[in-house]
């Protein structure tokens, strides 16, 4: 989506399911499967206790400058969102500000969600988009810790990092000859954000500590354990709560009324913990009645507590740097004076002087990187903003799009050693599932939906353009959206050759078919190069995302989209010996489709069944070049010259400015047409400094969409799509096929390396090149068996089994 709505949403009288159509839910859950079958655990629940390191895990130094960020002065309240450091431990999130005097942070739970099922139609077809029906992601609480003898104007030498190999926020400043330092992490072995304060030179911290809700909750004190904590429930049902307690070594801490009150204290711990009854089970209502967040909140932030500062530390460490550590990258050296300066003067001289700056550009990737460790680890998956807001009014609710963004949010993991975060994505998708089905086979063929089949049946499930963690949808219905979900859960086996994934999403899979089946008409058209008149089968009518006509048939974003489902599904079919007879039904039906034609009127790829654009020319989405990326229907390498070059001719019609992530799309679509320096522009171009709103990257890195009203929107997804980007420019697959270096930019052609790419068919990369040309190249399976190594008009076949590796040298 990515634009204002054009639709106000009406305020319904409901936000819950029909009795009727909840007792549909609940049997269709039960035949899909269990709770463990429909996503796992709840998101927020009580854990074993964590395995402690017995050696340090914590990094020298001194670090190159691709891991670390750092800035001259704190981020304020009104500042948070474009200036405050992010943390993450999948499920919690939280903005520190790291004033000395006033340590903020902004709390997130990913589960904190308003609404529901959300299964009526309006008058004109769309489902209700609000925050009371559809419902908005939003604050779990605010946490601040007062210390107002460290008033910013008697510091001096203030410097606060992002340590992205650590996962560490920290602060440092000399008060008084004394060295005083903080360290900010959220930890996911012991489900907790940690806060530790200490200081060098015999100095002492005498304050405050708050537990604030953000929705007028009453927080209470727990004088026995020196915590506060609240709890509440919203009116959907959803029950959360959470808590803070302090510990210290020396001085004195205790409760007075809703505030920690610490005294003389030469070191001090702040944990804070919390969260929601979500659990991703239908059949369960998406709540475990069971649990009561507050209480739960209370015990792990004792628990955490009764271990020692440096025990939380390195657990955290540890458990970070095991996802973290599993790519590295080089783009070359930048310079001194590069290095000199802080994050915020380094992206504004980016842009000021347009030098490269090749560390700075590894680090924006591995800023990536960070943010998907921070916020997709066993839970929902990352919604437009992540768990990281600055109020509880995310524009679009922070929902779920599922036109590009929640597909670009995960082009990244695969690619770049964290497959293990894309579970998350599939979970929810499976958690999804019965409540998808319900309301797509009882509201789709509503005569109000305007993009009903015209065969009057229904099959299987789709989504609307926007979805929630209840099942919920919202917006118009986007009957592509569906097959976009699947082909993108099916590249995850194509990475990773995991056979239970397979199986896990073949559910999906199968339904998507079944809706297709029902959906697609057949078509008389005109052959174009016989002249011939012949029968196709095409998409309903449609909306190709999100311009033009609203009732378009065989629009190219669905067919292209088809396609490809159905080649996955007989592909999962045959892999795991399920269904032969509907799998040859699939083939026919993908025989017959219809596949988008380049015009003879303007020489682009055809958008709709038309000579003529029937949108807008400079449109920020790409929706009909999903055939070139993320798909591979188009390839430079063996599709149709013709083919080739009308897909380019699209891609150049959009334009080379837009909002960060169609800026991101665009550069990994350049970057497989091998136009590296198209592809690095776009790079670049989301590298400016984002002011007063404006597109491009806030002071934290943030990607920022510039709405026009004088403030900008973070959109996550351009964060993750650009760091795709890069790493597409380095290393291009499918399965069978890995092409090294296939949009190398100038900028970093003289030397450079990365560990850890992932590449389609079952291999992991690891890649150095100098002045433009491969020197080595080791490639691991990771399941895959057979495939080809290209660079620079070299090939060299591999043969390999599981674990096995080898090292190519002769690219020349």
């Amino acid at each position: 989506m990515n634009d204002q709505h054009p639709h106000t949403p009406a305020q319904p009288s409901t936000s819950t399911s029909t009795s009727t159509s909840r007792r549909r839910v609940l049997s269709l859950a039960a035949a899909v499967g269990s709770l463990t079958a429909l996503g796992g655990l709840p998101a927020f629940a009580a854990t074993a206790p964590p395995q402690r390191p017995t050696t340090s895990p914590m990094l020298a130094d001194g670090q190159g400058s691709t891991t670390r960020m750092w800035y001259r002065a704190p981020a304020g309240e009104n500042t948070m969102l474009e200036r405050a450091l992010p943390v993450g431990n999948g499920r919690l999130g939280a903005l520190v500000g790291n004033d000395p005097s006033h340590e903020l942070l902004y709390v997130s739970d990913a589960t904190m969600w308003t609404g529901g099922i959300n299964d009526v139609l309006e008058q004109d077809g769309q489902f209700p988009y609000g925050r009371t029906d559809f419902g908005s992601l939003t604050q779990l609480a605010h946490v601040t810790v007062d210390i107002p003898e460290h008033d910013l104007g008697t510091v001096n030498g203030y410097r606060r990092e992002l340590d992205l190999a650590q996962g560490l926020v920290t602060s440092s400043y000399i008060r008084s000859g004394v060295s005083f330092e903080r360290r900010v992490f959220a930890s996911q072995p012991d489900d907790v954000i940690v806060v530790q304060f200490s200081q060098r030179g015999g100095g002492h911290y005498t304050g405050t500590v708050s537990l604030d809700g953000t929705h007028d909750e009453t927080t209470s004190a727990d004088g026995a354990h020196d915590g506060l904590s609240f709890g509440a429930d919203f009116t959907n049902g959803l029950r959360y709560g959470a808590a803070v307690t302090a510990h210290s070594t020396s001085g004195s801490i205790t409760t007075q009324g809703s505030k920690i009150v610490f005294t003389r204290c030469a070191d001090l711990t702040v944990v804070i913990s919390g969260g929601t009854n979500y659990s991703p089970d239908a059949q369960a209502g998406y709540r475990d009645p069971d649990l009561d967040p507050a209480a739960l909140a209370r015990t792990k932030v004792r628990t955490a507590v009764g271990h020692s500062p440096t025990a939380l530390l390195h657990t955290h460490v540890a458990d970070h740097r095991d996802q973290f550590d599993g790519m590295q990258i080089s783009l070359g050296p930048s310079t001194a004076e590069q290095r000199a300066l802080d994050t915020w003067e380094r992206l504004k001289a980016r842009t000021q002087q347009d030098e490269p700056d090749p560390e700075f550009e590894a680090l924006y990737l591995q800023f990536g990187r960070y943010l998907m460790i921070s916020s997709s680890r066993g839970g929902l998956p990352v919604a437009l903003q992540g768990p990281w807001l600055d109020g509880n009014d995310p524009d679009w609710m922070g929902d779920y799009h599922t036109d590009i963004n929640i597909q670009m949010n995960y082009w990244m993991a695969d690619r770049t050693a964290l497959s293990r975060n894309f579970d998350a994505f599939t979970d929810y998708c499976v958690s999804q599932l019965p409540v998808w089905t319900e309301l797509t086979q009882s509201l789709f063929n509503d005569p109000r939906n305007r993009f009903r089949n015209s065969s009057g049946k229904v099959a299987g499930w789709t989504v609307a353009f926007s979805t929630n963690i209840y099942g919920g949808l919202g917006w118009w219905w986007h009957p592509s959206g569906n097959a976009w979900l699947c082909n993108t859960l099916w590249e995850h086996y194509e990475y990773t050759q995991d056979r239970q994934h397979l199986a896990k999403i073949y559910p999906l899979l199968h339904g998507a078919c079944e809706f297709w089946e029902t959906r697609l008409l057949t078509m008389t058209v005109t052959d174009a190069d016989t002249g011939k008149e012949r029968e196709v089968l095409v998409a309903d009518k449609d909306w190709s995302p999100e311009h033009g006509p609203q009732d378009a048939k065989g629009i190219t974003y669905a067919q292209e989209l088809v396609r490809d489902l159905f080649a996955h599904y007989r592909e999962a079919s045959a892999l795991l010996g399920r269904n032969a007879a509907y799998s040859r039904t699939v083939a026919g039906l993908q025989e017959r489709l219809y596949m988008p034609e380049v015009s003879p009127k303007t020489g682009w790829l055809q958008e709709w069944m038309s000579p003529d654009n029937l949108g807008e020319t400079t449109h920020r989405h790409l929706s009909p070049l999903v055939g070139l990326f993320p798909g591979d229907r188009i390839r430079p390498d063996a599709s149709p010259a013709a083919l080739v070059k009308g897909a380019t001719e699209l891609l150049t019609a959009r334009g080379m400015e837009n909002f960060g992530w169609a800026n991101a799309w665009r550069s990994l679509c350049w970057a497989r047409l091998k136009h590296a320096e198209n592809a690095y522009q776009l790079v670049i171009t989301n590298l400016r400094p984002s002011v007063d709103g404006s597109n491009g990257s806030a002071m934290n890195l943030f990607d920022i969409y510039e709405t026009g009203k004088g403030r900008g929107i973070f959109q996550i997804e351009s964060n993750f799509g650009t760091s795709a980007a890069v790493i597409e420019m380095l290393l291009y697959s499918r399965p069978g096929h890995i092409e090294l270096l296939p949009a190398l930019p100038a900028a970093w052609a003289r030397s450079g390396s990365v560990t850890g790419v992932g590449a389609r068919g079952g291999f992991v990369v690891d890649l150095s090149w100098r002045d433009g040309r491969v020197r080595e190249a080791t490639i691991r399976s990771v399941g895959g068996r057979r495939t080809t190594v290209t660079a620079g008009g070299v090939s060299h076949d591999v043969g390999l089994r599981s674990g096995e590796s080898v090292t190519l040298r002769n690219f020349r």
